[in-house]
């Protein structure tokens, strides 16, 4: 369900009065507007005694519409309460010991997986998820934080309030999912030489922004700064190559003082890479590509349609960004006539995706379709 006024109270009175059993998880999906006293909501929930989840993000998506504030809340099957881990940062991360439970199972169950989308070491992080857990269950979730992209506290459980941090949760639930971007290349490859996580300091043995620059204005026309960068980068994404499947994409958001690129999500040294561009009409039609990638959940006893959408997608299509999501509820109508998008506006997506590979996506549509 959606609810627009998501003071503290509000959504605490709104969720004890849901049909909430002991085995449930209540997802909490906020919009970084007119964002609620988070402290007093989790004080609140915890008197309530329900297991909860969720963060804060740029945006929320609710059936064919996307708002900035508001509370998006679905009652989830769970397996077990959330997971924690924090500090991700350090590289120093534990992770919870839960692997045999579903290795064991005939079932291929879903984990969702909200993520610090302004931490470092988020690749390394979901590596050793996927090294612990394999493709024994399907992987959803996406990037919390803010879109001023400042960061600070966006993720909650019942322990608090946190930044730096993941929570891994696991639904009793199969799921089908759709991972697309639609971008088209302009120019590669070229080699990510001189890397530092998330921060790109040369591209074939040159200073990055140079190299950079060089595409960008040649396409666009535009001159390219570091003052103008964000407004014209958000068209100009790389693409990391994967064979057989669309490029996993890195958004640069800014330029430092020496050319180095910072990006959302790292790029390993080395890394072959393209710079990718955006037109609206193939962004739109990818969107609905990844609902239509979730038609073998049709006829299935479907419980939630859940999507994450980058921000980033926001930021550059505007005004068509409601056809984009009207697109992907229309599509899902013709796998469930009954089916209710539910969603978060992404500082980065996560998702396994061709062989079951899990991943943190930039600029990407994830549609996850889940059902008994």
């Amino acid at each position: 369900m959606y609810l627009a006024k998501a003071n503290s109270q509000e959504i605490v009175k709104t969720i004890s009065q849901m049909n909430v059993a002991d085995d449930d998880l209540v997802l909490i999906v906020l919009g970084e507007k007119n964002k609620p006293d988070i402290l007093k909501m989790i004080s609140g929930l915890n008197q309530s005694k329900v297991n909860f989840f969720g963060g804060i993000f740029p945006g929320v998506i609710y059936d064919d519409k996307r708002y900035e504030e508001g509370a998006v809340i679905t009652v989830l099957p769970g397996l077990e309460p959330p997971h924690l881990i924090r500090g991700l940062s350090t590289g120093k991360i534990e992770l919870p010991d839960c692997e045999k439970k579903f290795c064991d199972s005939d079932k291929k169950y879903t984990a969702i997986i909200l993520i610090d989308g302004l931490t470092s070491n988020i690749s390394l992080f979901l590596s050793n998820i996927f090294n612990r857990l394999g493709n024994s269950v399907n992987y959803f979730g996406g990037g919390a934080g803010s879109l001023s992209l400042k960061q600070e506290p966006c993720l909650f459980t019942k322990d608090g309030f946190f930044q730096d941090a993941a929570v891994v949760t696991f639904i009793k639930l199969q799921s089908c999912l759709g991972v697309r971007h639609g971008l088209e290349k302009i120019m590669g490859p070229i080699v990510a030489t001189k890397t530092d996580k998330n921060i790109v300091v040369e591209l074939n043995w040159e200073n990055a922004f140079s190299v950079y620059q060089k595409t960008i204005e040649a396409d666009s026309g535009k001159k390219l700064s570091r003052e103008n960068f964000f407004s014209i980068s958000k068209g100009y994404p790389f693409g990391m190559h994967k064979e057989g499947a669309e490029d996993v994409v890195r958004d640069p958001i800014a330029v430092q003082e020496k050319g180095e690129l910072i990006c959302v999500g790292e790029i390993p040294e080395n890394t072959v890479l393209n710079i990718l561009k955006g037109k609206r009409s193939s962004l739109i039609s990818a969107a609905g590509q990844a609902a239509d990638d979730c038609q073998e959940a049709k006829g299935k006893k479907i419980e939630k349609t859940l999507i994450a959408d980058c921000i980033s997608r926001v930021l550059f299509l505007e005004e068509d960004f409601d056809r984009e999501v009207a697109l992907v509820k229309e599509r899902i109508a013709s796998i469930n006539k009954e089916s209710i998008l539910e969603g978060l506006l992404s500082l980065g997506e996560i998702s396994s995706y061709g062989e079951g590979l899990l991943e943190f996506f930039n600029k990407t549509t994830v549609v996850g379709v889940l059902y008994e």
